[in-house]
Protein backbone atom coordinates (compact mmCIF):
# COMPACT_ATOMS: atom_id res chain seq x y z
CA UNK A 1 0.00 0.00 0.00
CA UNK A 2 2.81 2.39 0.86
CA UNK A 3 4.64 1.65 -2.43
CA UNK A 4 1.45 2.10 -4.41
CA UNK A 5 0.76 5.48 -2.79
CA UNK A 6 4.38 6.65 -3.33
CA UNK A 7 4.26 5.71 -7.02
CA UNK A 8 0.97 7.58 -7.45
CA UNK A 9 2.36 10.73 -5.81
CA UNK A 10 5.50 10.58 -8.00
CA UNK A 11 3.27 10.35 -11.06
CA UNK A 12 1.75 13.65 -9.93
CA UNK A 13 5.14 15.29 -10.46
CA UNK A 14 6.63 15.33 -6.92
CA UNK A 15 10.16 14.19 -6.04
CA UNK A 16 10.79 10.76 -4.48
CA UNK A 17 11.82 12.11 -1.08
CA UNK A 18 8.74 14.31 -0.82
CA UNK A 19 6.48 11.53 -2.07
CA UNK A 20 7.71 9.15 0.64
CA UNK A 21 7.09 11.70 3.42
CA UNK A 22 3.65 12.60 2.10
CA UNK A 23 2.67 8.93 1.63
CA UNK A 24 3.79 7.94 5.13
CA UNK A 25 2.02 10.97 6.64
CA UNK A 26 -1.22 10.28 4.76
CA UNK A 27 -1.29 6.63 5.86
CA UNK A 28 -0.42 7.59 9.43
CA UNK A 29 -3.26 10.13 9.50
CA UNK A 30 -5.60 7.52 8.03
CA UNK A 31 -4.62 5.06 10.77
CA UNK A 32 -5.28 7.68 13.45
CA UNK A 33 -8.64 8.52 11.89
CA UNK A 34 -9.45 4.81 11.59
CA UNK A 35 -8.60 4.21 15.24
CA UNK A 36 -10.84 7.11 16.32
CA UNK A 37 -13.57 5.78 14.03
CA UNK A 38 -13.21 2.27 15.48
CA UNK A 39 -13.44 3.72 18.98
CA UNK A 40 -16.53 5.74 18.04
CA UNK A 41 -18.26 2.78 16.35
CA UNK A 42 -17.51 0.37 19.21
CA UNK A 43 -18.82 2.78 21.85
CA UNK A 44 -21.74 4.46 20.05
CA UNK A 45 -23.06 1.61 17.94
CA UNK A 46 -21.86 -1.79 19.12
CA UNK A 47 -21.96 -0.86 22.82
CA UNK A 48 -25.36 0.84 22.53
CA UNK A 49 -26.66 -2.15 20.57
CA UNK A 50 -25.47 -4.53 23.29
CA UNK A 51 -27.06 -2.27 25.95
CA UNK A 52 -30.39 -2.39 24.13
CA UNK A 53 -30.21 -6.19 23.83
CA UNK A 54 -29.29 -6.57 27.51
CA UNK A 55 -32.12 -4.27 28.64
CA UNK A 56 -34.62 -6.25 26.59
CA UNK A 57 -33.78 -9.60 28.22
CA UNK A 58 -35.44 -10.86 31.39
CA UNK A 59 -32.25 -12.30 32.89
CA UNK A 60 -30.36 -10.29 35.48
CA UNK A 61 -26.81 -11.55 35.03
CA UNK A 62 -26.30 -9.63 31.77
CA UNK A 63 -27.51 -6.44 33.48
CA UNK A 64 -24.86 -6.94 36.16
CA UNK A 65 -22.14 -7.41 33.52
CA UNK A 66 -23.31 -4.26 31.76
CA UNK A 67 -23.45 -2.34 35.04
CA UNK A 68 -19.86 -3.29 35.89
CA UNK A 69 -18.76 -1.75 32.53
CA UNK A 70 -17.20 -4.94 31.18
CA UNK A 71 -18.13 -4.03 27.59
CA UNK A 72 -17.00 -0.41 28.05
CA UNK A 73 -13.51 -1.50 29.02
CA UNK A 74 -13.41 -4.06 26.24
CA UNK A 75 -14.25 -1.34 23.73
CA UNK A 76 -11.04 0.54 24.63
CA UNK A 77 -8.97 -2.30 23.13
CA UNK A 78 -10.39 -1.81 19.61
CA UNK A 79 -8.48 1.40 18.62
CA UNK A 80 -5.27 -0.06 20.06
CA UNK A 81 -5.74 -3.15 17.86
CA UNK A 82 -6.07 -0.92 14.78
CA UNK A 83 -2.80 0.87 15.60
CA UNK A 84 -0.99 -2.35 16.56
CA UNK A 85 -1.74 -4.17 13.29
CA UNK A 86 -1.43 -1.22 10.88
CA UNK A 87 1.49 0.83 12.17
CA UNK A 88 3.92 -1.27 10.13
CA UNK A 89 2.60 0.29 6.90
CA UNK A 90 3.50 3.99 7.34
CA UNK A 91 6.65 3.29 9.36
CA UNK A 92 8.07 0.55 7.17
CA UNK A 93 11.82 0.45 7.64
CA UNK A 94 11.77 2.31 11.01
CA UNK A 95 12.16 -0.73 13.24
CA UNK A 96 12.76 1.19 16.48
CA UNK A 97 9.70 3.41 16.03
CA UNK A 98 7.53 0.43 15.10
CA UNK A 99 8.77 -1.48 18.12
CA UNK A 100 8.11 1.48 20.42
CA UNK A 101 4.58 2.16 19.14
CA UNK A 102 3.58 -1.52 18.99
CA UNK A 103 5.02 -2.06 22.46
CA UNK A 104 3.02 0.88 23.81
CA UNK A 105 -0.16 -0.35 22.10
CA UNK A 106 0.42 -3.87 23.43
CA UNK A 107 0.98 -2.60 26.99
CA UNK A 108 -2.23 -0.58 26.71
CA UNK A 109 -4.18 -3.62 25.44
CA UNK A 110 -2.79 -5.84 28.20
CA UNK A 111 -3.71 -3.23 30.81
CA UNK A 112 -7.24 -2.79 29.43
CA UNK A 113 -7.68 -6.56 29.14
CA UNK A 114 -6.65 -6.79 32.79
CA UNK A 115 -9.24 -4.14 33.75
CA UNK A 116 -11.85 -6.00 31.68
CA UNK A 117 -11.17 -9.25 33.53
CA UNK A 118 -11.29 -7.30 36.81
CA UNK A 119 -14.71 -5.91 35.87
CA UNK A 120 -15.86 -9.39 34.81
CA UNK A 121 -14.79 -10.82 38.17
CA UNK A 122 -16.71 -8.02 39.93
CA UNK A 123 -19.74 -8.86 37.80
CA UNK A 124 -19.36 -12.56 38.66
CA UNK A 125 -19.30 -11.68 42.34
CA UNK A 126 -22.36 -9.47 41.90
CA UNK A 127 -24.25 -12.26 40.10
CA UNK A 128 -23.23 -14.80 42.75
CA UNK A 129 -24.41 -12.49 45.54
CA UNK A 130 -27.93 -12.55 44.10
CA UNK A 131 -28.22 -16.23 45.09
CA UNK A 132 -29.08 -17.40 48.60
CA UNK A 133 -26.00 -19.62 48.76
CA UNK A 134 -23.78 -16.51 48.76
CA UNK A 135 -24.74 -15.84 52.40
CA UNK A 136 -23.49 -19.27 53.44
CA UNK A 137 -20.48 -19.63 51.13
CA UNK A 138 -18.86 -16.24 50.40
CA UNK A 139 -16.43 -16.13 47.45
CA UNK A 140 -15.17 -12.56 47.69
CA UNK A 141 -11.84 -13.79 49.05
CA UNK A 142 -11.37 -16.15 46.10
CA UNK A 143 -12.26 -13.35 43.67
CA UNK A 144 -9.62 -11.17 45.27
CA UNK A 145 -7.06 -13.96 44.91
CA UNK A 146 -7.85 -14.20 41.19
CA UNK A 147 -7.46 -10.44 40.92
CA UNK A 148 -4.04 -10.57 42.56
CA UNK A 149 -3.02 -13.30 40.11
CA UNK A 150 -4.19 -11.44 37.00
CA UNK A 151 -2.61 -8.17 38.14
CA UNK A 152 0.61 -10.02 38.85
CA UNK A 153 0.55 -11.62 35.39
CA UNK A 154 -0.24 -8.23 33.86
CA UNK A 155 2.74 -6.71 35.67
CA UNK A 156 5.08 -9.49 34.46
CA UNK A 157 3.86 -9.16 30.85
CA UNK A 158 4.35 -5.37 30.87
CA UNK A 159 7.85 -5.73 32.36
CA UNK A 160 8.71 -8.37 29.74
CA UNK A 161 7.65 -5.95 26.96
CA UNK A 162 9.67 -3.07 28.44
CA UNK A 163 12.77 -5.26 28.88
CA UNK A 164 12.19 -7.10 25.59
CA UNK A 165 12.38 -10.44 27.40
CA UNK A 166 10.04 -13.40 27.25
CA UNK A 167 7.70 -13.74 30.26
CA UNK A 168 8.98 -17.29 30.83
CA UNK A 169 12.42 -15.96 31.75
CA UNK A 170 10.91 -13.49 34.21
CA UNK A 171 8.70 -16.16 35.79
CA UNK A 172 11.65 -18.52 36.16
CA UNK A 173 13.77 -15.79 37.78
CA UNK A 174 11.10 -15.30 40.44
CA UNK A 175 12.06 -18.60 42.07
CA UNK A 176 14.85 -16.90 43.99
CA UNK A 177 12.36 -14.30 45.26
CA UNK A 178 9.88 -16.85 46.60
CA UNK A 179 10.77 -16.19 50.24
CA UNK A 180 10.43 -12.43 49.74
CA UNK A 181 7.10 -12.87 47.95
CA UNK A 182 5.85 -15.17 50.71
CA UNK A 183 6.67 -12.47 53.25
CA UNK A 184 5.07 -9.69 51.21
CA UNK A 185 1.91 -11.69 50.51
CA UNK A 186 1.74 -13.35 53.94
CA UNK A 187 -1.67 -11.93 54.85
CA UNK A 188 -3.29 -12.70 51.45
CA UNK A 189 -1.93 -16.26 51.56
CA UNK A 190 -3.15 -16.83 55.12
CA UNK A 191 -6.47 -15.19 54.23
CA UNK A 192 -6.87 -17.38 51.16
CA UNK A 193 -6.24 -20.58 53.13
CA UNK A 194 -8.56 -19.36 55.90
CA UNK A 195 -11.22 -18.52 53.30
CA UNK A 196 -11.09 -22.07 51.95
CA UNK A 197 -11.51 -23.52 55.44
CA UNK A 198 -14.28 -21.09 56.37
CA UNK A 199 -16.20 -21.87 53.17
CA UNK A 200 -15.61 -25.62 53.23
CA UNK A 201 -16.66 -25.96 56.88
CA UNK A 202 -19.33 -23.22 56.66
CA UNK A 203 -17.96 -21.71 59.86
CA UNK A 204 -19.19 -18.19 59.15
CA UNK A 205 -21.33 -16.53 56.51
CA UNK A 206 -22.37 -13.02 55.64
CA UNK A 207 -25.09 -11.89 58.05
CA UNK A 208 -23.97 -14.19 60.90
CA UNK A 209 -23.90 -12.71 64.39
CA UNK A 210 -20.53 -13.50 65.96
CA UNK A 211 -18.86 -12.51 69.21
CA UNK A 212 -15.07 -12.14 69.42
CA UNK A 213 -14.23 -10.24 72.63
CA UNK A 214 -10.49 -10.21 71.91
CA UNK A 215 -11.09 -7.87 68.96
CA UNK A 216 -14.06 -6.05 70.50
CA UNK A 217 -16.36 -7.60 67.89
CA UNK A 218 -19.99 -8.36 68.69
CA UNK A 219 -22.39 -8.00 65.77
CA UNK A 220 -23.26 -9.06 62.25
CA UNK A 221 -20.73 -9.90 59.54
CA UNK A 222 -21.21 -7.47 56.66
CA UNK A 223 -18.24 -8.45 54.50
CA UNK A 224 -15.83 -11.37 54.18
CA UNK A 225 -12.81 -10.43 52.08
CA UNK A 226 -9.43 -12.00 51.39
CA UNK A 227 -7.56 -10.48 54.31
CA UNK A 228 -10.27 -8.95 56.50
CA UNK A 229 -13.72 -9.61 57.88
CA UNK A 230 -15.91 -6.59 58.65
CA UNK A 231 -18.34 -6.80 61.56
CA UNK A 232 -20.95 -4.16 62.32
CA UNK A 233 -21.35 -4.08 66.08
CA UNK A 234 -24.64 -3.34 67.79
CA UNK A 235 -23.54 0.25 68.45
CA UNK A 236 -23.13 0.61 64.65
CA UNK A 237 -19.33 0.76 64.86
CA UNK A 238 -17.32 -1.36 62.45
CA UNK A 239 -14.71 -3.85 63.68
CA UNK A 240 -12.23 -5.26 61.17
CA UNK A 241 -10.43 -8.48 62.03
CA UNK A 242 -8.00 -10.63 60.00
CA UNK A 243 -9.70 -13.45 58.13
CA UNK A 244 -7.22 -16.02 59.41
CA UNK A 245 -8.08 -14.99 63.00
CA UNK A 246 -11.38 -16.86 62.57
CA UNK A 247 -9.32 -20.02 62.13
CA UNK A 248 -6.62 -19.45 64.74
CA UNK A 249 -8.76 -17.75 67.41
CA UNK A 250 -11.96 -18.82 69.17
CA UNK A 251 -15.23 -17.01 68.54
CA UNK A 252 -18.93 -17.55 69.13
CA UNK A 253 -21.31 -17.81 66.17
CA UNK A 254 -24.98 -17.25 67.01
CA UNK A 255 -26.23 -18.71 63.73
CA UNK A 256 -27.51 -21.83 65.51
CA UNK A 257 -29.77 -19.64 67.65
CA UNK A 258 -30.96 -17.71 64.59
CA UNK A 259 -31.82 -20.90 62.73
CA UNK A 260 -33.50 -22.57 65.73
CA UNK A 261 -37.07 -22.12 66.95
CA UNK A 262 -36.19 -19.94 69.90
CA UNK A 263 -33.68 -17.82 71.78
CA UNK A 264 -32.51 -18.95 75.16
CA UNK A 265 -33.47 -17.23 78.40
CA UNK A 266 -31.08 -18.33 81.15
CA UNK A 267 -31.13 -16.28 84.31
CA UNK A 268 -31.25 -16.90 88.05
CA UNK A 269 -32.68 -15.14 91.05
CA UNK A 270 -31.14 -15.75 94.49
CA UNK A 271 -33.52 -16.56 97.32
CA UNK A 272 -32.54 -15.74 100.90
CA UNK A 273 -32.14 -19.17 102.50
CA UNK A 274 -33.31 -17.80 105.88
CA UNK A 275 -36.80 -17.31 104.43
CA UNK A 276 -37.26 -20.94 103.27
CA UNK A 277 -39.70 -22.89 105.48
CA UNK A 278 -42.49 -25.47 105.58
CA UNK A 279 -45.91 -24.20 104.65
CA UNK A 280 -48.30 -23.53 107.53
CA UNK A 281 -52.06 -23.96 107.27
CA UNK A 282 -52.43 -20.23 106.79
CA UNK A 283 -49.88 -20.26 103.98
CA UNK A 284 -51.55 -23.23 102.30
CA UNK A 285 -54.91 -21.51 102.45
CA UNK A 286 -53.44 -18.36 100.94
CA UNK A 287 -51.55 -20.19 98.17
CA UNK A 288 -54.75 -22.00 97.09
CA UNK A 289 -56.19 -18.67 96.09
CA UNK A 290 -53.40 -18.08 93.55
CA UNK A 291 -54.92 -18.87 90.16
CA UNK A 292 -51.90 -20.48 88.49
CA UNK A 293 -51.26 -23.01 91.27
CA UNK A 294 -54.69 -23.60 92.77
CA UNK A 295 -55.00 -27.02 91.09
CA UNK A 296 -51.40 -27.86 91.98
CA UNK A 297 -52.02 -26.99 95.60
CA UNK A 298 -55.16 -29.14 95.86
CA UNK A 299 -53.51 -32.10 94.14
CA UNK A 300 -50.28 -31.91 96.15
CA UNK A 301 -52.11 -31.39 99.44
CA UNK A 302 -54.26 -34.46 98.78
CA UNK A 303 -51.18 -36.55 97.90
CA UNK A 304 -49.43 -35.33 101.05
CA UNK A 305 -52.37 -36.14 103.31
CA UNK A 306 -52.74 -39.66 101.85
CA UNK A 307 -49.02 -40.30 102.25
CA UNK A 308 -48.95 -39.09 105.87
CA UNK A 309 -52.08 -41.09 106.79
CA UNK A 310 -50.51 -44.30 105.51
CA UNK A 311 -47.49 -43.72 107.73
CA UNK A 312 -49.52 -42.48 110.74
CA UNK A 313 -47.39 -39.35 110.88
CA UNK A 314 -47.32 -37.33 114.10
CA UNK A 315 -48.36 -33.81 113.05
CA UNK A 316 -47.20 -32.19 116.28
CA UNK A 317 -43.91 -31.41 114.50
CA UNK A 318 -43.73 -30.17 110.91
CA UNK A 319 -40.53 -32.14 110.36
CA UNK A 320 -42.49 -35.38 110.51
CA UNK A 321 -43.92 -36.79 107.30
CA UNK A 322 -44.23 -35.11 103.96
CA UNK A 323 -44.70 -31.34 103.91
CA UNK A 324 -44.99 -28.64 101.29
CA UNK A 325 -42.44 -25.82 101.34
CA UNK A 326 -42.79 -22.23 100.24
CA UNK A 327 -39.77 -22.56 97.94
CA UNK A 328 -41.19 -25.66 96.23
CA UNK A 329 -44.56 -23.95 95.83
CA UNK A 330 -42.85 -20.87 94.43
CA UNK A 331 -40.94 -23.02 91.92
CA UNK A 332 -44.21 -24.68 90.85
CA UNK A 333 -45.78 -21.25 90.42
CA UNK A 334 -42.92 -20.00 88.22
CA UNK A 335 -43.11 -23.09 86.02
CA UNK A 336 -46.88 -22.77 85.56
CA UNK A 337 -46.59 -19.03 84.97
CA UNK A 338 -44.01 -19.59 82.19
CA UNK A 339 -46.10 -22.32 80.58
CA UNK A 340 -48.93 -19.84 80.27
CA UNK A 341 -46.77 -17.28 78.48
CA UNK A 342 -47.50 -17.37 74.71
CA UNK A 343 -44.01 -16.11 73.82
CA UNK A 344 -42.27 -19.09 75.45
CA UNK A 345 -41.53 -22.12 73.25
CA UNK A 346 -42.70 -25.15 75.22
CA UNK A 347 -41.28 -27.60 72.65
CA UNK A 348 -37.69 -26.64 73.50
CA UNK A 349 -35.78 -27.11 76.76
CA UNK A 350 -37.97 -25.93 79.64
CA UNK A 351 -36.47 -25.90 83.14
CA UNK A 352 -37.13 -24.15 86.43
CA UNK A 353 -34.51 -25.59 88.72
CA UNK A 354 -32.52 -25.09 91.90
CA UNK A 355 -28.78 -24.64 91.68
CA UNK A 356 -26.31 -25.32 94.46
CA UNK A 357 -26.69 -22.91 97.39
CA UNK A 358 -23.97 -20.27 97.68
CA UNK A 359 -23.06 -17.43 100.01
CA UNK A 360 -25.52 -15.37 97.97
CA UNK A 361 -28.50 -17.61 98.71
CA UNK A 362 -30.31 -20.35 96.79
CA UNK A 363 -30.32 -19.71 93.01
CA UNK A 364 -33.58 -20.52 91.20
CA UNK A 365 -32.65 -20.70 87.52
CA UNK A 366 -35.09 -20.17 84.67
CA UNK A 367 -33.89 -21.98 81.54
CA UNK A 368 -36.41 -21.61 78.72
CA UNK A 369 -36.54 -20.39 75.12
CA UNK A 370 -38.34 -17.39 73.73
CA UNK A 371 -40.14 -17.78 70.41
CA UNK A 372 -39.03 -14.27 69.49
CA UNK A 373 -35.35 -13.96 68.50
CA UNK A 374 -35.22 -10.27 67.59
CA UNK A 375 -32.99 -8.63 70.18
CA UNK A 376 -35.18 -5.74 71.33
CA UNK A 377 -38.39 -7.74 71.68
CA UNK A 378 -36.50 -10.65 73.23
CA UNK A 379 -35.09 -8.39 75.96
CA UNK A 380 -38.55 -6.97 76.58
CA UNK A 381 -40.04 -10.45 77.02
CA UNK A 382 -37.23 -11.47 79.37
CA UNK A 383 -37.59 -8.29 81.43
CA UNK A 384 -41.38 -8.70 81.73
CA UNK A 385 -40.95 -12.27 82.99
CA UNK A 386 -38.46 -11.34 85.69
CA UNK A 387 -40.36 -8.19 86.63
CA UNK A 388 -43.26 -10.43 87.54
CA UNK A 389 -41.19 -13.12 89.24
CA UNK A 390 -39.29 -10.65 91.42
CA UNK A 391 -42.54 -8.91 92.40
CA UNK A 392 -44.27 -12.19 93.31
CA UNK A 393 -41.48 -13.59 95.53
CA UNK A 394 -42.78 -11.93 98.76
CA UNK A 395 -46.21 -13.53 98.21
CA UNK A 396 -44.59 -16.86 99.10
CA UNK A 397 -43.00 -15.46 102.26
CA UNK A 398 -39.63 -15.50 100.53
CA UNK A 399 -37.09 -12.75 100.06
CA UNK A 400 -34.64 -12.10 97.26
CA UNK A 401 -31.07 -12.08 98.52
CA UNK A 402 -28.85 -9.07 97.93
CA UNK A 403 -25.64 -7.90 99.57
CA UNK A 404 -26.08 -5.36 102.36
CA UNK A 405 -26.11 -1.76 101.20
CA UNK A 406 -25.40 1.52 103.00
CA UNK A 407 -29.07 1.81 103.90
CA UNK A 408 -28.98 -1.59 105.66
CA UNK A 409 -25.98 -0.53 107.73
CA UNK A 410 -27.72 2.74 108.65
CA UNK A 411 -30.75 0.82 109.89
CA UNK A 412 -28.51 -1.46 111.90
CA UNK A 413 -26.73 1.52 113.46
CA UNK A 414 -30.00 3.25 114.34
CA UNK A 415 -31.40 0.10 115.99
CA UNK A 416 -28.20 -0.28 118.01
CA UNK A 417 -28.38 3.33 119.22
CA UNK A 418 -31.94 2.85 120.34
Amino acid sequence: MLKFLIDWIIEQGLQMSHAVIIARSVILILIIILSFLANYLSKHFILKGLTAIVNSTKTQWDDVILGKKVFNRLAHIVPALVIYYSINIPLEGFILAISLIKGTALIYMIFMANLTIDALLNASLGIYNTYEISNRIPIKGFIQVFKIIIYFICFILIISILLNKTPIILFSSLGALTAVLMFIFKDPILGFIAGIQLSANQMVAKGDWISMPKYGADGNIIDIALTTVKIQNWDKTITTIPTYALITESFKNWRGMSESDGRRIKRSINIDINTIRFCTEEMLSRFKEIHYISDYMKKTETETQVYNQKLNVDHSNLVNGRRMTNIGTFRAYVETYLRNQPMINKEMTFLVRQLAPTEHGLPIEIYVFSKVKEWGEYESIQANIFDHILAVVPEFDLRVFQDPSGRDFNKLTNNTNC
